[in-house]
C-alpha cells in the first residue's frame, strides 16, 4: 500500500457541531515499526483527517504528537477530530486514534493565516552537506530493519548505524521517498521526518526496543514548493538523555538549503 493511498483519508461524518469521525481505517503490515504501525504514517494518517476540516487558506504552524499505546497492524481503527477553537486568524484541532476502544496516538494541530507584519526575522541557519547521489543506509534485515524503511532513500552524512554501539548520538543525512509520491504535502513531510531511527539506538550494542512519546514538529512560512523527486536535508541533536528518556531536535531543509520544519522528540529506550 503506498504512502498516498495510506493518507487517502475517507470523508468523515459529523458526529456533533464540532467534531468528525471516520472508522475501518487500517494499515498493513508493510508500514510496521516492530508490534506497532510505523509512527510517521499513523501521524500523517491524523493530520490528513484534521485538515478535511480546514476550509480557508489556513496553513500548518504546529503539529504536536502523543503516542499513546501501541496501533496495531492490519487491524481496523477510527480517527476522531475535535474543532477546539477557530478564531480570526488560528484554527486549532484534535486528532484520536482509537483502536478496539484503546485510545492509540493523539495529536493536536495548528492552523494559522499569513497577516501582515512589521517583524521579520530571517532564517539563516544553513548546512553544508552535499547532496547525495543515491541512498546510503542499512539493508532489510528481518526482525532487526524495521519493515516501513523500504518505503525510503535514507543517506547518512554524519551518524552510526543502529545498535553499533557508537559514542555519537547525532544523525546527518538526506531523506525522500523511495517511490515518489503524487505530490509533496504537510501530511508526506510529516511522514517522511519519522523515518530516520532515533539518535540513541546507534549507541546501543544489541538491538532493543525504542518509541517516541512526544513529538512537536514547526512547519517553517513561507517557503518555495517542494518536488516529490527532491531530498530533503536532516539533522538531529541529542540535547539529553537519562533514566531510558532522550530528548532529540532537528532541523529539515529543502533543496533549495532553506528550513521549512523544526522537530523535537521525547524517546524512551529500553536497553
Amino acid at each position: 500500500m503506498t504512502v498516498d493511498e495510506l493518507l487517502n483519508i475517507p470523508a468523515l461524518t459529523q458526529t456533533s457541531d464540532n467534531t468528525w469521525k471516520v472508522d475501518g481505517l487500517v494499515i498493513p503490515k508493510t508500514w510496521g515499526q516492530g508490534r506497532t504501525a510505523f509512527g510517521g504514517i499513523s501521524a500523517g494518517m491524523l493530520y490528513c483527517a484534521v485538515k478535511q476540516q480546514v476550509h480557508d487558506e489556513r496553513v500548518l504552524r504546529s503539529f504536536t504528537t502523543n503516542f499513546v499505546g501501541p496501533l496495531n497492524l492490519e487491524t481496523p481503527f477510527s480517527i476522531e477530530v475535535t474543532l477546539l477553537r477557530t478564531g480570526k486568524n488560528v484554527s486549532q484541532f484534535t486528532a484520536h486514534a482509537i483502536q478496539e476502544g484503546k485510545s492509540c496516538v493523539f495529536s493536536q494541530a495548528c492552523f494559522g493565516n499569513a497577516r501582515n507584519s512589521s517583524i521579520l526575522v530571517e532564517n539563516d541557519e544553513v548546512h553544508d552537506m552535499a547532496q547525495p547521489v543515491k541512498a546510503k543506509f542499512i539493508p532489510q534485515i528481518p526482525k532487526v530493519t524495521p519493515k516501513f524503511l523500504r518505503y525510503f532513500d535514507l543517506a547518512i552524512d554524519a551518524g552510526g548505524i543502529p545498535f553499533t554501539r557508537k559514542k555519537t548520538s547525532h544523525y546527518h543525512g538526506f531523506m525522500r521517498f523511495k517511490q515518489p509520491p503524487s505530490e509533496i504535502t504537510d501530511a508526506h513531510i510529516i511522514t517522511m521526518i519519522d523515518a530516520w531511527p532515533p539518535t540513541l539506538l546507534q549507541m546501543m550494542k544489541l538491538p532493543a526496543p525504542a518509541s517516541t512519546v512526544s513529538w512537536n514538529l514547526e512547519f517553517i512560512h513561507p517557503h518555495k514548493p517542494v518536488s516529490p523527486t527532491d531530498w530533503f536535508a536532516y539533522k538531529a541533536h541529542t540535547r539529553q538523555a537519562a533514566d531510558g528518556y532522550g530528548h532529540t531536535e532537528a532541523t529539515i531543509w529543502d533543496k533549495d538549503n532553506e528550513v521549512i520544519a523544526i522537530s523535537r522528540q521525547t524517546v524512551a529506550v529500553f536497553d
